[in-house]
C-alpha cells in the first residue's frame, strides 16, 4: 500500500498567511527607517517648540501624536507628521496674543475644520493652487525663520514683531561682538552647520547617522567640555507640561481673532501638508496619497494635540524625506518613530538640557535658507518674470505681515494674473470708404475693455459696418454693451451696423 504525501496547499494571494510573510520581509526596513526619522525629528520637534515660545516638550508631544495617530489612519503612507518650521511664526503669534492657554482651543478648531474639509471633499482643491504661490509662501516663511533665529545665537531673546526684528539687528550684531553669549553662540552655531554640512558630503553608506544629530552632538559636546556661556534647554516634566484643553476653554471660540487663527491655522496647515504629500508620492512607488482622507489625518492629529495643549502639527517634508530615503515599506515606520519620542521623553529627557540654544537656532536658520529655494527662485526669475513677480510678492508680503495676509495676496495676484492672460483679445479691422469690418477673437472679459474701446473708437466713419464676434470663447457683459452703445452711436451717425454673435453661424 502506497501512501501519498499531500503536498502544501498554496497560500491564496491576499490571504493572511501572505500578509504575515510580507509584513515580516519589511518589518526589518520599517524599523531602521523609524529610527533614522526618530533621529531627525528629535532636535527638531525641540527646536520648532523653543522657536515657537512653547516648552520643549509640548514639540515632541506633536511629535508622538503625529508619529502614533496620524500614522496610523489611512491618506499617505510614507510622509512623516510633527510640529512644522512653517508654523513658527503663527504659533509664536498667536501665543502673543490670545496667550498659551489659548493655544489648545485654536489647534483643536483647526483640527476639527480640516477634519469637516476633508471629509466634504475639499483636499483636492489645495493641488489647484499656483506653484508660485507655493514658493513664495516656504520662502516667506524661510526668510521669517532666518530672522528670528539668529537672536538666540546672539544671545538675545526675538523679538515678537518683524519690524522689531529689524529694528533690533544692530543691537544683535553689538552682542556677538562685544558678549561672550554672543560670541560663543556664533562659534557654536557654526560649527553645527559646518557638522552638518559636512557629514552630508561624505559617502551614504558612512552616512547612518542623519546630519541634524551629528551636529547637536558635536555642538552640545564642545558647550558641555569648554564650559561655554550659553543657555540650554530647560527640560520639565511631560505631564505637567501638557495643558488639558477643558470645555470652559472653548467659549473663547466666539472671539472673531480667534476663529481667524483657527482658519489660519487649518489653511496653512493643509495646504502644507497636502503640498508635502504630492512631493513625497514623487519619491516612491508605493500607493499614492488620497488628498482627503490625509487631510482628514491631519485634522484628527491636530485634534488630540489641541485636547493636550500641544503644538499644530502638518506632514513635514524633511522627515517624509528621511522616511523614504531610509528605506521604509510601511506606515509602520512612522508609528515606530513616535513610539521612539515617546520612550526618549520618559526614559531620557535629561539629555536634552546639554543642547544650546544656539545649536537649535542654527538647525532651524538650515531649514529656513532650504526653504527659501534660491536657485529655483533664480531660474524662475529668468525664465518667467511673471511668476517670479508672485513669488517674492508672496514671500514679501509674509515677511512684512503675516502668513495669511501673505498667501491670500499671492494667491489674488496669481488669479489676476491668469485671467489676464486668458483674456486675451484680438481686434482685426479691415475698412475702405463705404464699409468697415471688426472681427474680434480670443476673450472679451472687462480687462480688455480699454483696448476695445480704442480699437473702436480709432475706426472710422462709413456708410456700414460688420462686427463679427463669432469667434469668441467669451463675452462678458461689460463688452458686450460697449459694443451695443457703440453700434448706437453710429446708427445716430446714418451707418448701418450689423451685430454677429457668439454661438451664430
Amino acid at each position: 500500500m502506497t501512501t501519498q504525501l499531500e503536498s502544501p496547499r498554496p497560500t491564496r494571494p491576499g490571504s493572511l498567511g501572505e500578509h504575515i510573510r510580507r509584513n515580516k520581509s519589511v518589518f526589518g526596513f520599517d524599523l531602521g527607517a523609524s529610527l533614522v526619522v526618530f533621529l531627525v525629528a528629535l532636535p527638531l520637534c525641540v527646536g520648532i517648540a523653543v522657536a515657537s515660545g512653547v516648552p520643549a516638550e509640548l514639540g515632541i508631544v506633536t511629535g508622538i501624536v503625529g508619529g502614533i495617530v496620524v500614522g496610523c489612519m489611512p491618506g499617505s503612507t510614507m510622509q512623516v507628521s510633527g510640529p512644522a518650521a512653517g508654523l513658527t511664526v503663527l504659533v509664536a503669534s498667536t501665543i502673543a496674543d490670545h496667550g498659551l492657554a489659548m493655544l489648545g482651543v485654536v489647534v483643536l478648531g483647526a483640527g476639527l475644520l480640516q477634519i469637516a474639509m476633508g471629509m466634504t471633499g475639499i483636499g483636492t482643491w489645495f493641488r489647484a493652487i499656483s506653484p508660485s504661490v507655493v514658493q513664495g509662501l516656504l520662502a516667506g516663511i524661510g526668510l521669517v525663520l532666518i530672522l528670528g533665529q539668529i537672536y538666540p545665537i546672539g544671545g538675545l531673546d526675538q523679538p515678537s514683531h518683524t519690524g522689531a526684528k529689524f529694528a533690533g539687528l544692530p543691537e544683535l550684531f553689538r552682542a556677538v561682538f562685544t558678549t561672550p553669549a554672543g560670541r560663543a553662540g556664533v562659534a557654536i552655531a557654526v560649527v553645527t552647520l559646518l557638522s552638518m554640512v559636512l557629514w552630508g558630503r561624505l559617502p551614504q553608506r558612512l552616512r547612518t547617522v542623519p546630519a541634524p544629530l551629528v551636529g547637536v552632538t558635536v555642538a552640545s559636546a564642545l558647550t558641555y567640555a569648554f564650559g561655554l556661556p550659553l543657555e540650554t534647554i530647560r527640560v520639565g516634566s511631560l505631564l505637567e507640561t501638557i495643558n488639558v484643553t477643558t470645555p470652559g476653554d472653548l467659549g473663547a471660540v466666539t472671539s472673531f481673532a480667534v476663529l481667524g487663527s483657527i482658519l489660519t491655522f487649518a489653511l496653512i496647515a493643509s495646504a502644507e501638508s497636502l503640498f508635502s504629500a504630492a512631493a513625497v508620492d514623487r519619491m516612491h512607488d508605493g500607493p499614492k496619497t488620497r488628498y482627503n482622507a490625509e487631510l482628514v489625518a491631519q485634522g484628527t492629529g491636530n485634534a488630540v494635540c489641541g485636547v493636550l495643549g500641544a503644538l499644530p502639527m502638518t506632514a513635514v517634508i524633511v522627515r517624509s524625506t528621511a522616511n523614504v530615503h531610509a528605506g521604509a515599506r510601511t506606515k509602520l515606520s512612522r508609528v515606530l518613530h513616535g513610539c521612539w519620542l515617546l520612550l526618549f521623553v520618559m526614559l531620557l529627557p535629561q539629555l536634552l538640557s546639554f543642547i544650546p540654544l544656539a545649536t537649535l537656532g542654527a538647525l532651524l536658520v538650515h531649514a529656513g535658507w532650504k526653504l527659501l529655494g534660491i536657485r529655483q527662485v533664480a531660474t524662475l526669475i529668468r525664465e518667467q518674470r511673471s511668476e517670479a513677480f508672485i513669488l517674492l510678492l508672496t514671500a514679501g508680503t509674509i515677511l512684512a505681515t503675516d502668513l495669511l495676509i501673505g498667501v491670500l495676496t499671492g494667491i489674488a495676484a496669481a488669479v489676476i494674473k491668469t485671467a489676464w492672460e486668458v483674456s486675451g483679445l484680438s481686434v482685426e479691422i479691415e475698412h475702405d470708404e463705404n464699409h468697415a469690418r471688426v472681427r474680434l477673437h480670443g476673450n472679451a472679459t472687462f480687462l480688455r475693455l480699454p483696448q476695445l474701446q480704442d480699437r473702436l473708437e480709432q475706426l472710422p466713419h462709413t456708410s456700414s459696418a460688420h462686427v463679427d464676434m463669432t469667434p469668441l470663447r467669451h463675452l462678458d457683459r461689460a463688452c458686450h454693451q460697449t459694443i451695443e452703445h457703440w453700434a448706437e452711436q453710429r446708427r445716430k451717425n446714418s451707418c448701418a451696423v450689423e451685430l454677429a454673435m457668439p454661438g451664430a453661424r
